[in-house]
């Protein structure tokens, strides 16, 4: 609920007429409808986070579509506060690589505590980082705290975390869909990425999403799901 305080009782606000169009929705037959929902959760169950990457090229069309799809997120007042850099270029991947193991060796070394490390124990993660060059394709994911009209003037964004949050689960949905292989990385801080890839200030580093094919070798952690019951309620 929206509480107005005493100033604001008298403030009229613009109006704007709203343009609609007709929804383009697609209704199915209940069970398909049904066995849609299986598929797509049995489809999803089977992704997995790659560390082991191979270098086999995937086509840049790919790429392209499954950022449309990103971009589609429900988002805050529909200002789609985030921007997504695809680098390929194997100097920028080398120039990310040296910035996130450094601070990857000091989070590991310095500022992780005990229980983060023995929590991370079983996934087999260090500081070393290789599939930042092994991958064809590096997508920084960067959440625009405000925007820029066309007279220079900030523009207020809303609920920049959650919509650019939503918007990345969206990518990494439609890259596992798309039938390639992703990590999410979140080396801290993650301010080198403005500098090595040209973006401005007022652009927070979000994610950094390895993309590819998984090594022909590769290997992942024997972990499990959480039941239905252990991650929702229902009345």
């Amino acid at each position: 609920m929206t509480v107005l305080n005493h100033s604001m009782k008298n403030t009229k606000l613009p109006y704007y007429k709203i343009h609609t169009i007709p929804l383009d929705f697609q209704e199915y037959p209940l069970e398909e409808m049904q066995s849609r929902a299986l598929e797509f959760y049995e489809n999803m169950n089977r992704r997995r986070t790659v560390r082991e990457f191979s270098s086999r090229e995937v086509p840049l069309e790919v790429i392209e579509n499954c950022i449309r799809a990103a971009d589609t997120a429900p988002n805050g007042a529909n200002q789609h506060p985030w921007h997504f850099v695809v680098v390929t270029d194997p100097e920028k991947k080398r120039q990310i690589r040296e910035a996130a193991e450094k601070e990857e060796k000091e989070f590991y070394n310095n500022r992780a505590t005990r229980a983060w490390l023995e929590a991370l124990a079983p996934l087999g993660t260090d500081e070393h980082k290789p599939f930042l060059e092994t991958a064809p394709y590096l997508i920084a994911i960067f959440a625009q705290v405000h925007g820029i009209d066309q007279d220079g003037k900030k523009i207020k964004h809303y609920y920049v975390n959650e919509s650019v949050g939503i918007a990345t689960g969206m990518l990494i949905s439609a890259v596992h869909y798309s039938g390639l292989a992703s990590l999410t990385h979140t080396p801290s801080p993650m301010r080198f990425l403005n500098q090595i890839l040209e973006r401005p200030e007022r652009e927070r580093p979000f994610l950094l999403l390895v993309v590819g094919y998984p090594a022909a070798d590769a290997k992942v952690p024997d972990i499990n799901r959480k039941s239905l019951k252990e991650i929702s309620t229902f009345f």
